[in-house]
């Protein structure tokens, strides 16, 4: 571990690394490109660089990526990327109210915070942490996704049902395409464009930043309020470090744990530790207002999923998202096998990994902080200028997908989908959340099915599969009960009164 740390901050691994960071917080900050886009966009040019400059490169602008991503979700409620959906609650109300520099401070220190623990799990007991996971069979992943969309359609902004309604909707939007399990078109009303249903990346672009300029150009002349110009300087002291620390630090366990499992992500790790800490505060009343625990939450829990997604990719060579997907491919292309053997045949790259990682992190929260104030700034641009520029990358982004205008239409389309859902006073959250879990939650339950011949018995026998539903059904019931023993003491106290 100490000649990997030696090895990276030599000159060129550190061009490399600070180039990647760099990079990523500027394409995580632009809503409509990703990650996992500059991550794919970047893979052909590593291909003569060695093992080790090209995973310390795309490491780098894995962190920067997810990072970035807060900036907008704060400033203009477009997250820049689906783990920064969560930020948006409680970051953009508080950037609203003149609290910009605030709201920043908490995501950057957050996300620091979240990867330094998360790396603490990947240096420290990944092989451990990776056997537990291996536990974890189709029933463990549907009922944890039952749970995650159940948290976030009763805790969203507006009525249960009304959340209820948000992510039903999302799921139906999820159907349409080839079926996995049979192989037959599904709801595709004979265009081939739907055989592979419609594509995240538009649909996120059009929900969240169409549907905001669609909003803002109905506003008229004057448009929404712009955020207040930051002073430069983050207010953020370690008072703040005290009195956050148990929400970081619990977010930071459920990220690193949540990232672990193969195919969740760090949208569903920022949602389970939001709501968690809805639950465990003492105002809970307040998050989705502008509540600082809400933006610690969400950011913490998003940057430790990456840790913790990258336990499994470097220990079993099993993919924890598609941004995993792709590394696991920059590895291949190098000619190295991830897995356990990795640390046998080339420790350089498996702990040069580790070890990116974390410093990657360092170099994500200075440059942040020190760039805070031009950042901020973006606010300032016309607003005309600013949401054609932006636009136009959502445009782009939506077409670079497939190189097809079907996926740019999806886009406009859910744009329009998402203003209406916010017309209704439907929550945006549920119904993208809905979308994006849907075919994980039908993936597991149809493998669950097949491998117990259609028996649901076979749930009773695995305890974490019925603890993430019993979650979900007390997360369900919570509300109404809460509600009832309220009307009692009311009408108790109503009944006593002289």
């Amino acid at each position: 571990m100490i000649d990997a740390f030696l090895a990276l901050l030599t000159l060129e691994p550190m061009i490399y690394l600070t180039v990647g960071v760099a990079l990523g917080i500027v394409i995580g900050a632009i809503p409509g490109l990703t990650a996992t886009m500059l991550i794919a966009l970047t893979l052909p040019l590593t291909f003569h660089m060695s093992s080790v400059n090209a995973v310390t490169l795309l490491i780098g602008q894995y962190v920067g990526g997810i990072s970035g991503g807060l900036i907008m979700a704060i400033l203009l409620r477009m997250p820049g990327t689906p783990a920064s959906i969560v930020t948006t609650f409680d970051g953009y109300p508080m950037s609203q109210k003149g609290l910009t520099e605030r709201a920043l401070a908490l995501g950057i220190v957050a996300s620091f915070f979240g990867g330094l623990v998360s790396w603490a799990f990947l240096a420290g007991m990944s092989p451990a942490l990776a056997r537990f996971a291996l536990q974890f069979g189709p029933w463990e992943y549907f009922g944890l996704v039952m749970m995650a969309l159940t948290m976030l359609a009763v805790l969203a902004q507006g009525t249960v049902l009304r959340g209820l309604l948000a992510a039903v909707l999302g799921m139906a939007f999820a159907l349409p395409g080839i079926d996995a399990s049979i192989g037959q078109q599904r709801l595709t009303f004979g265009y081939s464009e739907l055989l592979g249903g419609f594509a995240l990346l538009p649909v996120l672009i059009g929900a969240f930043a169409i549907s905001q300029i669609l909003r803002d150009a109905s506003a008229g002349a004057e448009g929404p309020a712009k955020a207040p110009r930051p002073a430069g300087r983050l207010p953020y002291t370690l008072s703040d470090l005290r009195r956050f620390g148990p929400n970081m630090l619990r977010s930071s366990v459920i990220g690193t744990w949540i990232g672990l499992l193969p195919g969740i992500g760090g949208n569903i790790a920022a949602l389970v530790s939001y709501s968690t800490a809805r639950q465990l505060s003492a105002e809970p009343e307040k998050f989705g207002t502008g509540h600082d625990h809400g933006v610690v939450a969400g950011e913490t829990a998003n940057n430790a999923s990456i840790g913790g997604a990258l336990i499994p990719l470097i220990t079993m060579g099993i993919p924890g998202s598609v941004t995993e997907a792709i590394l696991i491919g920059a590895l291949i292309i190098h000619n190295l096998q991830p897995g356990p053997l990795l640390f046998q045949n080339a420790p350089e790259v498996a702990y040069g990994i580790i070890a990116a990682y974390l410093v990657a992190n360092i170099l994500m929260v200075l440059m942040m902080w020190g760039a805070v104030r031009w950042i901020a700034r973006v606010t300032e641009i016309p607003r005309a200028a600013l949401f054609s520029t932006i636009l136009v990358f959502c445009v782009v982004g939506s077409f670079a997908i497939n190189n097809n205008w079907f996926d740019v239409y999806v886009m406009i389309a859910f744009g329009v989908i998402g203003l209406t859902l916010e017309w209704a006073r439907i929550p945006l959250a549920p119904f993208v959340i809905g979308f994006v879990l849907s075919p994980i939650a039908e993936r597991e339950l149809r493998s669950a099915f097949m491998r117990s011949d259609g028996d649901i018995a076979e749930i009773l026998e695995r305890p974490w599969a019925l603890a993430f539903l019993a979650v979900a059904l007390l997360t369900l019931l919570a509300p109404s009960v809460t509600a009832l023993f309220r009307g009692r003491r009311k009408g108790q106290t109503t009944g006593t009164a002289p």
